[in-house]
């Protein structure tokens, strides 16, 4: 990989991960109903399971989505499926008023922050776009080293932009003073999610834009 392809990689993950999608959309949720504290397990599961899911992709798993077609329909009805329930989670959460100690709910964890990777179509086009575009040669071949950098990088990169938006999440908690602007504010984030869903619905979804 050469310096020039490198920060190449470097801008896209930047811009891939700082901009709106279903991973983000749940962190501002997250951080207005938890804070930032509670948080970092579902920031860390990102970070770290969205790496690990760009190797796999490099080492080979998409050609296990060829031989078998069927694998990718079952994908796409998993993705539907669950995030229509996280969309509902969301939207029914209770949370207390900022100004009590705790909330009535509890933030996602770092396994299921993980795998939730793999049900998220944006992070399915994130990661083959970033393999064929940053790790593959000319002739169509992958370097293992190539694989680990672009692993590697987003690993790096990911975590201050979603941070980020946890933080605005937090931000938010003090407009959301009444049980009324937190049940507006939760119905909105879950909207946005289900909105997130046109990669999943449309028959072309997987050669969406990239976001996060």
């Amino acid at each position: 990989m050469t310096y020039d392809i490198f920060l190449a990689l470097v801008a896209f993950a930047f811009v891939s991960t700082i901009t709106p999608g279903p991973n983000n959309t749940m962190l501002v949720a997250s951080g207005a109903n938890f804070g930032f504290r509670r948080s970092l397990f579902h920031m860390a599961g990102i970070s770290i399971g969205f790496p690990v899911m760009i190797a796999l992709v490099g080492f080979g798993l998409m050609q296990v989505f060829d031989a078998f077609p069927i694998l990718d329909r079952i994908l796409r009805i998993v993705s539907l499926a669950y995030l229509i329930w996280l969309a509902w989670k969301i939207a029914s959460a209770a949370p207390k008023l900022p100004d009590m100690p705790e909330t009535a709910g509890a933030p996602l964890t770092f396994l299921q922050a993980a795998a939730f990777q793999w049900v998220n179509p944006k992070a399915w086009t994130m990661a083959t776009y970033s393999i064929v575009q940053f790790a593959t040669d000319d002739a169509g071949g992958r370097s293992t080293f190539a694989v680990i950098i672009v692993a590697l990088v987003y690993a790096v990169v990911s975590f201050p932009c979603i941070s980020a938006w946890v933080a605005l999440g937090q931000e938010m908690r003090r407009f959301l003073t009444s049980p009324a602007r937190l049940r507006g504010f939760n119905w909105t984030m879950a909207v946005l999610l289900i909105l997130s869903l046109y990669p999943v619905i449309w028959p072309d979804g997987w050669a969406a834009g990239p976001q996060f």
